[in-house]
């Protein structure tokens, strides 16, 4: 007979996994990227700090942090086999309060949006409409293993790139930086499929087709790596070519590190993908960042 007491279903959602539910540690990509955009740009942030400071809190905090509480919303049945100690599935976050967070927080990137002016409006809207269409019915583009990652990594990098530069510069960003921003947005599919890996028992037997699921752990690792090294090695060309070499010799090192880290991972891809995604994600970004200050001397 169970004889252990039933606890009280709560009423309202409990601080800290509100806090969890948004996720933090995943703010930093898009925040990144949005400085790699200032960066890129130019201009001189001198007199425009606020939009500096605004834009990077839009693509963090509340942005990415909407998408995820949209995302833990959409698959609480999902992180229920997976990860049943999230705020969802755990009761920490009762009822529907993951939805109204997420529906409140979507209200709320469009206001702040809105204080960046058309460009940044105008992104804030397209980030909105991703973060739905990846997670949510009828569209969940989060099904499939290409065009779901493909989103997430353009949203988190391509998108954030672009609207620093555009804010700054009040116009529209040179191609040299559009063409470098998109290229490690497609590079960031490859962080978005390793990414996968924690949540391949759950999407299996919820018909998720992530490519940890379609292609299995070892080749989807491989088919990961070469999404990420080749927009890359693409780059380092790029900033050679636009007379860049310190920068292009920069990013190839960065590059050169990163094999190192995937030779690990392919000892183990479903154990080592976490530690790959600490260790090699740092090293994508420290790539964007030596581009982003090459790009600025091309202005």
């Amino acid at each position: 007979m169970d004889v252990s007491p039933s606890l009280p279903a709560r009423r309202f959602p409990e601080p800290a996994a509100a806090l969890r539910l948004i996720k933090p540690i995943t703010w930093f990509p898009p925040m990144w990227a949005y400085v790699c955009g200032v960066i890129s740009s130019g201009a001189s942030p001198a007199g425009q700090w606020h939009l500096v400071l605004l834009g990077v809190l839009l693509a963090g905090p509340i942005v990415c942090g909407m998408s995820q509480a949209a995302n833990d919303w959409c698959d609480r049945h999902v992180d229920a086999i997976n990860e049943p100690d999230r705020p969802i599935p755990s009761g920490r976050i009762p009822g529907r309060w993951g939805l109204w967070i997420a529906l409140a927080m979507s209200a709320l990137s469009l206001f702040v949006g809105w204080q960046l002016g058309p460009w940044g409006f105008a992104a804030t809207i397209a980030g909105v409409l991703a973060a739905w269409a990846y997670s949510a019915e009828p569209v969940r583009l989060k099904r499939s293993g290409w065009w779901g990652p493909g989103l997430v990594g353009l949203s988190y990098e391509t998108l954030p790139w672009i609207t620093g530069a555009a804010v700054l510069a009040a116009g529209a960003p040179r191609w040299e930086v559009l063409l470098v921003a998109l290229l490690y947005g497609l590079g960031a599919h490859g962080i978005m499929t390793l990414n996968d890996f924690k949540a391949l028992e759950g999407d299996r037997k919820m018909g998720v087709n992530s490519l940890p699921v379609t292609l299995g752990p070892c080749r989807a690792a491989q088919v990961a790596c070469v999404v990420m090294a080749v927009p890359q090695a693409l780059v380092i060309a790029l900033l050679a070519l636009w007379d860049r070499p310190a920068h292009a010799a920069g990013v190839a090192i960065v590059l050169l590190l990163q094999f190192w880290a995937m030779t690990i991972m392919f000892r183990d891809p479903k154990a080592k993908a976490p530690w790959y995604n600490g260790t090699g994600v740092l090293l994508y970004v420290s790539g964007m960042m030596v581009a982003a200050f090459a790009l600025r001397g091309l202005a």
